[in-house]
């Protein structure tokens, strides 16, 4: 790699929550073949097999946004959700490291609406892994008024979300990654242990 392309490459990972290889690797960037209005705008490239390539720069800095965001609320005030197989794994260990809820696999209906259901929830804000994969909790938190936070992949409708994370929402190292991130911040900011390593997410 030429020497200008070397100083480039390090002046930006001074500034990434992860090395650009860490991000690359686990293809948080590697959208669909199918794009909607809402996520164009987060659209770096369309690759000749038609997949949409997401800006890693701004999924480095809506992932820092949120981080600093999740970081100010308490374990009771944020609920995960997240059906997709491939998000469970790092979505418990989200758990396991923050203590914050989550909802892996079915979402019940009621759980953000109904006071007399068994596992009624009050979370100030959700994030949503998918909101096509979750749109019953999406529904629910629209009707209790909570405030919105989702994942999106290109072929995601975002007109219901509060804040946008644009990514690849559907890969399990890139899920790994996102969610291996948001707990490393929120421990840090929270000045809480996180002996765990990337691995263990993914």
């Amino acid at each position: 790699m030429p020497a200008k392309k070397k100083a480039v490459k390090k002046k930006i990972e001074a500034n990434t929550l992860v090395p650009l290889e860490t991000y690359l690797s686990a293809g948080i960037h590697i959208g669909t073949n199918r794009k909607t209005k809402y996520m164009s705008k987060y659209i770096y490239n369309i690759r000749p097999d038609g997949l949409s390539i997401l800006n890693i720069s701004q999924i480095d800095e809506r992932l820092r946004i949120l981080a600093e965001f999740i970081s100010k609320l308490e374990p009771d005030d944020l609920l995960v959700v997240a059906r997709r197989e491939n998000a469970k794994k790092a979505v418990k260990m989200f758990n396991k490291a923050t203590g914050i809820k989550v909802m892996v696999g079915r979402y019940l209906p009621g759980t953000l609406t109904n006071p007399n259901f068994e596992n009624y929830v009050e979370p100030k804000v959700i994030l949503i892994n998918d909101v096509w994969y979750d749109k019953q909790a999406l529904k629910d938190a629209l009707s209790a008024r909570i405030m919105i936070i989702a994942l999106c992949d290109t072929n995601n409708n975002t007109n219901n979300v509060d804040f946008v994370v644009p990514c690849n929402n559907k890969g399990r190292k890139s899920l790994g990654l996102i969610y291996y991130i948001l707990a490393r911040e929120y421990c840090k900011a929270k000045k809480l242990d996180f002996p765990y390593k990337l691995e263990q997410f993914s």
